[in-house]
């Protein structure tokens, strides 16, 4: 049996929802989660995180404020890990640590633009005594990439199968689909492709709190109330990012309350039919994009926090026939630890001083080392 090869990965995405990890044993050349842990933020930094999303008064003070109390949360996750796995510290080479996005502006500006994720990887790397790899984006746009998604390098080294296309998608607060080739296609066959559809929770978490005083809208069931309003969905899809072309990357810099409050404008509508809206502009925008871009797929493999919603899954089923739509939990990890594990995957292979980006996804001029380690 090999010596266990233990990472740590840990992500906070753009539902802001709080983080999740997972303590993964890479042995062997497989993955297997040992552990998982999820913790809810505080509500004072959450809001400050969400905050940090757009122009404020004394950012910088602020960010840098939100980055210890982020890497508090996350040594609180590595902590629950290893306590649940009996397993020490000193026997993890290294976690990843993703950050908190709150500002993402590939290519723009200057030919370059930025990508920034809120963290203090150094405290981190304190508080537990490991190692931390964090930084994972910035190193693409260097590289004329988007900086995103990085996850598809992963969805092919655990999803991928040899003889058929298969599709990922993750739906977090933004959605995006990883489309998987065959394994041992031949030479000059598709790539794979990776990018960002567009809205996955983020605006139906909004208004859900704005209306229901709630985070998030358990299986869809408030959406699943109402009725899609086909005006407002042409008017929503009508936005310029769903017609780009990849490569391509999206988040709240775009898709948040402001731009929610415009599209609706000072219409009389029932925030249920608005739900059910929101929810049909993300399977759409999904369902297209697969239809587009991977027409061969026959099954569709879907991970995030969206793959707990019921009633979104059913209207991709709905908008996908033919198309085999499935929890990625029947094929190898549950939905909330797929993200989590990739950045133990990617800490792995900065580790190992390999490429961590797919340059058929991001844009990039090439392979690269992605990721900066903080010594314990």
């Amino acid at each position: 049996m090999a010596a266990e090869e233990l990472f740590i990965g840990l992500m906070s995405g753009t539902s802001l929802d709080g983080v999740d990890g997972v303590l993964a044993d890479f042995s062997g050349g497989r993955i297997a989660v040992k552990s998982y842990a999820t913790a809810q933020f505080p509500v004072a930094l959450r809001a400050e995180l969400l905050a940090l999303n757009t122009p404020g008064d004394n950012e910088l003070h602020r960010a840098a404020l939100a980055g210890n109390g982020l890497a508090r949360a996350y040594a609180g996750v590595v902590a629950q890990l290893l306590a649940d796995s009996g397993t020490d510290a000193g026997a993890i080479t290294a976690i990843g640590a993703h950050g908190q996005t709150v500002r993402h502006r590939p290519l723009e500006f200057d030919e370059v633009g930025y990508t920034l994720q809120i963290n203090n990887p150094s405290l981190l790397a304190e508080l537990s005594g490991i190692d931390v790899v964090a930084d994972f984006r910035s190193r693409d746009l260097a590289a004329g990439g988007q900086g995103a998604p990085l996850v598809p390098a992963f969805h092919r080294a655990l999803f991928g199968r040899p003889d058929e296309t298969v599709a990922v998608l993750n739906i977090g607060g933004i959605s995006n689909l990883s489309l998987l080739p065959a394994t041992n296609r031949p030479a000059g066959a598709p790539t794979v492709l990776g990018f960002d559809c567009g809205p996955g929770n983020a605006l139906m978490d909004h208004w859900c709190q704005a209306h229901q005083g709630q985070p998030f809208d358990r299986g869809g069931q408030w959406a699943a109330s109402g009725k899609v309003l086909p005006g407002l969905l042409a008017q929503l899809l009508a936005d310029p990012y769903f017609a780009r072309t990849p490569p391509k990357s999206t988040g709240r810099d775009l898709f948040n309350p402001d731009w929610l409050a415009a599209q609706l404008g000072t219409a009389a509508m029932a925030p249920e039919d608005v739900q059910a809206t929101l929810a049909e502009l993300t399977a759409h925008a999904c369902a297209a994009d697969l239809k587009s871009y991977g027409k061969d797929s026959k099954l569709l493999i879907v991970c995030g926090g969206g793959a707990l919603n019921d009633h979104l899954l059913a209207r991709m089923r709905a908008l996908l026939p033919g198309v085999t739509v499935a929890a990625s939990t029947d094929h190898g990890l549950p939905p909330l630890q797929v993200e989590a594990a990739a950045f133990a995957w990617l800490a792995r292979a900065t580790v190992r001083r390999e490429p961590g980006n797919l340059a058929s996804v991001t844009g990039a001029r090439g392979a690269r080392v992605l990721g900066a380690i903080y010594p314990a």
